[in-house]
């Protein structure tokens, strides 16, 4: 249920492209002061959810509020409020960082005094002081990302939107983003974050809602998210089949629930609670058995898993051309 607190509030969203529902009966409720994170597969509504939050796309049905503004009757008044970082970074290479934040602030219609002024404190904010006069080409993944999210808070928005920010980024860019975002929630800003990354939303999120064929399925803190799927999971892989059956007595001791066992691969998996207690007591009971271990380690569901558990089917691949070709065309409302 929204409330007056709530930043982003969207109520039985509609959305269509041709015979696709982008958008059927989409609803969200965001706090304000946190990271909520909007979580699926490609094509299942999260981008197209994102725009019309945004103003970008108009909606066909329900309503929607950002900063206590509604999109469909008032997305001047939303824009003033709002940034946007889309899944592609929009800085231009052949300047350096500090010509590009200076330029978006001369796009906001800052003067060149505070445009200047605004683009030192954005470099400082996002440790990016020191490249400032290097040409973004030069740049990093992450590094560029970091520029991207600087040039989307030049005029220090109430939200942030930020649409799969690490997508195709490696481990150390996707961290640098991640201090980034981190940085601008605990100065007030509310950011709705789509990922198709459940550890990304585990890291970021106060909050997170899976999004299915255009609407919430799922709406819940990453931990408890975790615990519907079945949390933690115990792996063990076997060096000999053989012993199989003896694995999986040892591994039901500490599972929280029946072991799955994958007998090509040698393998038996299942949810524990107690995680590193589990690990432990699994790899001494083996090594007192004399059964030889290939590997055994500790992971958490994927986004597949997540998904499957969920729904009851997998992501569908194909959506995501859908999603991605009726992105192309943004509609800005008048």
């Amino acid at each position: 249920m929204s409330t007056s607190s709530d930043a982003i509030i969207a109520e039985g969203l509609q959305k269509r492209y041709g015979e696709k529902r982008a958008l059927d009966g989409f609803d969200l409720a965001v706090p304000q002061g946190m990271v909520y994170g909007l979580l699926g597969p490609n094509g299942a509504g999260k981008t197209t959810a994102v725009r019309i939050l945004a103003t970008l796309v108009r909606l066909d049905g329900g309503r929607a509020e950002v900063a206590g503004f509604d999109v469909a009757r008032e997305p001047r008044r939303v824009r003033r409020h709002i940034g946007f970082t889309g899944q592609f970074t929009a800085v231009d290479e052949i300047l350096t960082g500090r010509q590009n934040l200076r330029m978006f602030g001369r796009l906001f219609h800052l003067g060149p005094a505070r445009a200047a002024v605004r683009a030192d404190e954005l470099l400082e904010q996002f440790d990016l002081t020191e490249a400032a006069d290097k040409g973004t080409k030069e740049y990093s993944g992450g590094m560029r990302r970091r520029l991207d999210l600087a040039a989307s808070m030049i005029l220090a928005p109430k939200v942030l939107f930020l649409d799969e920010p690490t997508t195709g980024l490696d481990p150390r860019g996707r961290n640098e983003v991640w201090t980034a975002v981190r940085s601008l929630v605990s100065g007030g800003t509310t950011v709705l974050l789509t990922t198709q990354y459940l550890d990304e939303a585990d890291q970021l999120a106060g909050r997170v809602a899976v999004i299915d064929h255009g609407r919430v399925i799922a709406d819940d803190t990453p931990a408890a998210l975790k615990r519907r799927v079945g949390g933690d999971q115990l792996e063990v892989v076997l060096e000999e089949a053989v012993d199989l059956p003896v694995a999986v007595q040892t591994v039901a001791r500490v599972a929280a629930g029946e072991p799955e066992v994958d007998e090509e691969h040698r393998r038996v998996t299942a949810a524990v609670e107690q995680r590193v207690t589990a690990l432990t007591d699994v790899a001494r009971r083996l090594q007192d058995e004399g059964i030889g271990v290939e590997d055994i380690g500790l992971r958490r569901p994927t986004l597949d898993e997540v998904f499957l558990r969920l729904t009851g089917h997998k992501a569908e691949p194909d959506t995501a051309r859908d999603e991605a070709g009726t992105e192309q065309r943004t509609e800005v409302p008048a």
